[in-house]
């Protein structure tokens, strides 16, 4: 079993908090990790409502079901019965004992305000992603961290464990996906996961047609992964209104396929009139849904967009164990100058990384991290490229260029 850099997140939550969410994606180890906290005696039951019998006596009546548990309990996949919400709500009303009811689903409840609102102020989310890199080693990275620091250490990189970055990009972060010994099994694990994700979780939360229509629309998504939204775009290709398309899409992000970067801008007002930016959860889930694999890589423009998905995900696995937290965003000009990631803290201090694929690096590469740095002003950090090297090496005042392999190095 991975042991998951969240958990004594998780574990101090359960000391002053009534109810703990934890949600994200099927089969991203959500229940694994509320099995562990059961063995650690942090909570003292477990029900799962993929079991139907479960499933059935919590639709039939919440109340009692609730009162049934006891104390300290873990519900695993409680987006299968909303009802149980309201009752939860109710109990810990009567009784606000930190640590009552550590919850988990695949389904963001923070889409679906009908079950969020329901326990404000009553509960902490959250997210569970797919393995990070450190992760896999039974190491817990501090990158973050570190490119927020007044002075950047020299990092150690270490070699990538036996393989190469397209191969880490290639399988991904879904514990059975990443551990299965042929690249055939993986794809097989990927294709059913798909089919079962949308047939089952996508039945679950909306009542919709044209369910046969979304495996398509998510490989055609896949082929945009990391490039602006563009709905009218979209529309045309997948041959479905607009409305239909951004409902389709909101179920996606609501069961953790896809997510949106936001822009950066330092006018706060005007993000929200800017373009986001699209990423799949997992670069492994990516390259199945594209159908490539290392051979097909080589040369290919594909490459760049796979291994900067695979960083940009790396580096929100580690937000949530990050210390500072950080937003993350993206940066583009009118002119066309970009950056592929923004970090800001609360006191709006910023880190931009621009990802590349190559193994050298130019001092072209820092263009956009220059103008991202002029627009930010005192409140500009650093700018980093991130490449497939081995040196770190500086490109001047606050720009370096690092290896990706220091996303999970130890300073």
């Amino acid at each position: 079993m991975f042991t998951r850099n969240i958990t004594r997140q998780i574990i101090e939550t359960l000391s002053d908090t009534p109810v703990i969410m934890v949600n994200g994606a099927r089969q991203t180890g959500k229940s694994t990790l509320a099995k562990s906290l059961l063995n650690e005696k942090q909570i003292n039951r477990y029900v799962t409502l993929d079991d139907a019998t479960t499933l059935a006596a919590a639709k039939h009546d919440p109340e009692g079901f609730i009162s049934g548990l006891g104390e300290a309990a873990a519900i695993d996949e409680i987006q299968r019965a909303p009802e149980l919400f309201l009752a939860i709500k109710a109990d810990v009303d009567r009784n606000r004992t930190p640590g009552r009811y550590l919850l988990t689903g695949s389904a963001n409840v923070l889409l679906l305000p009908r079950l969020s609102e329901s326990l404000v102020g009553r509960m902490e989310i959250f997210t569970l992603l797919p393995l990070s890199q450190g992760e896999f080693s039974g190491i817990k990275e501090c990158f973050i961290d570190m490119v927020f620091s007044n002075k950047i250490p020299i990092v150690t990189c270490p070699a990538y464990p036996e393989i190469s970055l397209i191969d880490l990009a290639l399988r991904g972060g879904y514990p059975e996906a990443a551990t299965r010994s042929t690249e055939s099994r993986r794809l097989a694990w990927f294709s059913s996961y798909i089919t079962t994700i949308l047939q089952r979780d996508v039945r679950d939360l909306a009542n919709i047609e044209g369910l046969t229509a979304m495996p398509r629309l998510l490989s055609i998504l896949a082929t945009r992964a990391t490039a602006l939204v563009n709905y009218a775009e979209l529309s045309r290709t997948a041959g479905l209104p607009q409305s239909t398309l951004k409902r389709y899409m909101t179920l996606f992000e609501t069961i953790f396929l896809i997510e949106h970067l936001p822009a950066w801008h330092s006018n706060l007002g005007k993000r929200l009139v800017k373009t986001s930016k699209l990423v799949l959860n997992d670069s492994g889930l990516l390259a199945s849904l594209l159908e490539i694999n290392a051979d097909r890589l080589v040369n290919s423009r594909l490459c760049g967009a796979l291994i900067e998905n695979f960083v940009i995900m790396e580096l929100k696995k580690q937000i949530a164990w990050s210390s500072i937290n950080p937003a993350m965003l993206h940066y583009r000009t009118q002119t066309g100058q970009e950056v592929d990631v923004v970090l800001e803290d609360r006191a709006g201090r910023v880190v931009g990384i621009e990802i590349k694929s190559a193994k050298t690096v130019i001092g072209h590469d820092f263009n956009g991290l220059t103008s991202l740095a002029e627009a930010s002003g005192d409140k500009f950090v650093r700018g980093i490229v991130l490449y497939d090297g081995r040196e770190q090496i500086s490109f001047g005042t606050n720009l370096v260029a690092m290896p990706i392999s220091a996303l999970w190095a130890t300073p």
